[in-house]
């Protein structure tokens, strides 16, 4: 076990949950930007939304690429012998997620899509505590994502009904999302140690964009009404997932994946706020404070006096 590096901003106890936040609040805020896009757009179709969600994916892969090759002053390349795992990675963080995620959420209610969605930290939790050696769950972790998940729950209660049954195309594809987050969480922090977090990240959002592109493709979608302003949007989405993927990529690397995931709780939260402020939306509630207080405390639980120990 290594001991964890001081000047390495991903190790630092008040910077893990300022970027972690930022990370969470950024995926919030693609909600309301993903319904301005898809009138935008005009899409309406599934497979249209998953070719939109593969141009935004892809872009984002070669927004990263060419941002972190800038930066290195080279153009970033992976190993021959990592293509296989990151290939991989990326079908799994990237195309199946979404795939899963846009038919199901189709099938479903907002409400109990974002409910099952909300479980994905539970899921990255549970996959650590089963696919590695010094990860297993604690009392505090398990009492943490209770409390956390709670919150979920809390800020999707607005009279909507949770309980109308259970489809495998709706309700059942939303929860393979959160499993797949769950699983890639480990995968990614499993092949950190062969290419840098920026190069994995570059590389999957390449490999997953281009699979969901060839499958909106095949499947009939069409995205049109490119104009300045749509563009404009896309760009923005290409570039939350190059920031997020980015650095949830390094702070899973750095972290345990249980001190990480707990965030994850917030990203419902931020949404609702989002949408508030950019769709209009009557979401400032009672509700959402309360949920936002449930998040906080199952955060806190979490990451009390727990130190940032490196695999």
């Amino acid at each position: 076990m290594n001991r964890p590096d001081n000047k390495n901003i991903f190790t630092q106890p008040a910077a893990i949950v300022l970027l972690a936040l930022l990370t969470c609040c950024l995926w919030g805020s693609a909600f309301p930007a993903i319904k301005k896009g898809f009138i935008l757009f005009h899409i309406e179709d599934t497979g249209s939304q998953i070719l939109f969600a593969g141009y935004r994916f892809f872009l984002a892969g070669m927004l990263t690429l060419f941002i972190v090759s800038v930066l290195e002053k080279k153009l970033v390349t992976i190993k021959t012998s990592s293509i296989p795992s990151i290939f991989m990675q990326g079908i799994l963080q990237t195309t199946i997620q979404y795939v899963c995620f846009y038919i199901g959420l189709s099938n479903t209610t907002g409400a109990k899509g974002s409910v099952i969605n909300g479980s994905n930290a539970f899921f990255s939790i549970i996959a650590a505590h089963f696919m590695t050696k010094n990860e297993k769950m604690s009392l505090k972790e398990v009492l943490g994502c209770m409390i956390g998940f709670t919150g979920v729950i809390v800020v999707n209660l607005n009279g909507e009904g949770l309980a109308d049954g259970f489809s495998f195309m709706g309700e059942g594809l939303i929860l393979l999302c959160s499993i797949s987050y769950g699983i890639s969480s480990v995968t990614l922090k499993k092949i950190s140690d062969k290419e840098t977090p920026n190069a994995i990240t570059a590389y999957q959002l390449l490999f997953g964009g281009a699979v969901l592109i060839l499958i909106g493709g095949m499947t009939g979608g069409h995205v049109g009404g490119f104009t300045f302003v749509s563009s404009l949007l896309l760009l923005y989405l290409s570039l939350i997932s190059t920031i997020t993927f980015c650095l949830w990529a390094n702070l899973l690397k750095y972290n345990p994946i249980g001190k990480i995931s707990i965030f994850g709780f917030s990203i419902p939260v931020f949404g609702v706020l989002m949408s508030a402020i950019f769709l209009g939306e009557n979401a400032i509630t009672a509700t959402t404070v309360s949920a936002l207080f449930f998040v906080s405390i199952g955060i806190i639980i979490v990451n009390k006096n727990q130190k940032a120990d490196i695999d």
